[in-house]
């Protein structure tokens, strides 16, 4: 007997009391469009569970790309059957027997929602592992660390079994918190940094600044490739490419040297500021870790937060760097970032930049240039590319939904 459906675990969206229907209702969402391309896949949710129905699609491929679906606990490829007990034996028995190898050991874990049900938790762990043994010759019970562990949970609605409980993503569902704009970079911290934030739920869109001729197509390549591994996990994120070439040469020519770096990144800010305003999003992300680099010292960051008062979320500030390379090798995204082609925030940096700017003399060093209209230029003309986990394509967003 095959699995015909995968049934899901909620995990932290059960706490989430009245409004676990809109928790629900964005990671159904999130799975229908992950697993968009199969076209029998039909997905029913209620208060307690989610069911992917298989309808003779690859569960193997399913269960792939269901791990790093944000919002799942843990989730298992199982078979529906009624509630009468020797249809339940059968298709228990059938199922054990497709995983079983000579030798193996087992054990059955019960869950009775149906506190109605003819037999309770005990009873039915002791019928069904009876009938087991009393099928399979040798079999043997272990029930601290068995090879196979039956699952049988028993609904309102009918009766569910497994043999396995796959670890999902947790989280939330992506989108559940609101939307914020993630700076990226072509380096390892930000995509990490997006990682983190769509853990907790955030639709991102991403903002990347690109220097030509000083910077490189494959190093804005390098940015679509890294977007491209954040949109399998989200099934799609927006890129925008801002041309910044201008504001930097104008950077280089009106600011002494040591404060270009802390200039660059506060009209950085301000234009994805602008962005996020026009795309209605709450925050801004960043991959800065405290004193990493110059940028990313206290004093920095209070210098060049001074152009906005949206909320900057700084998902890596306590973390050490390889912490960071860690998280960037497990989603995929540290070869990628190691690709050689420099990005905007490395071809113009200062030999030596300052590390605790302060905030009036890099407003002092700015007054003398009017910044506005070349920012506004920047806005206009930046370029917005849809990524998605297959396909690079230039569309409204909405339109994948």
């Amino acid at each position: 007997m095959n699995y015909d459906r995968i049934l899901i675990r909620y995990g932290e969206l059960s706490t989430k009391g009245r409004n676990r229907k809109h928790f629900i209702d964005k990671l159904k969402r999130n799975i229908k469009q992950v697993l968009r391309d199969f076209e029998n896949v039909k997905i029913e949710g209620n208060r307690e569970r989610m069911f992917v129905l298989l309808n003779g699609e690859n569960g193997t491929e399913i269960i792939d790309r269901l791990k790093n679906v944000f919002g799942i606990q843990s989730f298992s490829p199982a078979i529906k059957v009624d509630k009468n007990l020797e249809n339940m034996k059968d298709a228990a028995l059938t199922l054990f027997k497709n995983q079983y190898k000579d030798g193996n050991t087992f054990k059955i874990t019960t869950k009775r929602a149906d506190k109605k049900f003819i037999l309770n938790t005990d009873e039915i762990n002791h019928t069904f592992g009876a009938h087991f043994l009393k099928n399979i010759p040798g079999l043997k019970v272990n029930v601290k660390t068995p090879d196979i562990n039956l699952q049988i949970e028993v609904r309102e609605e009918a009766v569910y079994l497994s043999c396995e409980n796959i670890l999902g993503a947790g989280g939330l569902p992506v989108g559940s918190s609101g939307k914020s704009m993630l700076m990226l970079s072509g380096g390892i911290d930000s995509p990490v940094a997006g990682y983190l934030s769509m853990k907790r739920g955030l639709e991102m869109e991403a903002v990347h600044f690109y220097s030509p001729p000083f910077t490189s197509e494959r190093s804005k390549q390098k940015v679509i490739d890294l977007t491209e591994k954040l949109a399998n996990i989200s099934g799609g994120i927006l890129l925008h490419i801002v041309p910044f070439t201008e504001i930097q040469q104008l950077i280089q020519q009106q600011v002494p040297e040591n404060y270009t770096m802390t200039t660059t990144r506060r009209m950085m800010l301000r234009i994805t500021d602008e962005i996020r305003r026009k795309k209605e999003g709450l925050a801004i992300i960043t991959g800065e870790s405290l004193g990493q680099v110059a940028s990313q010292t206290l004093e920095s960051m209070f210098a060049i937060n001074d152009v906005t008062n949206t909320p900057i979320l700084r998902p890596l500030i306590t973390m050490d760097k390889s912490e960071i390379i860690n998280i960037a090798e497990k989603i995929d995204t540290f070869e990628i970032s190691n690709r050689p082609y420099e990005d905007c925030c490395t071809v113009f940096v200062p030999s030596s930049p300052k590390t605790k700017p302060k905030r009036e003399k890099v407003r002092y060093f700015e007054s003398y240039t009017d910044f506005d209209p070349y920012i506004s230029k920047a806005v206009e003309n930046t370029e917005t590319i849809l990524i998605t986990p297959q396909t690079v394509k230039q569309e409204s967003f909405e339109d994948l939904f």
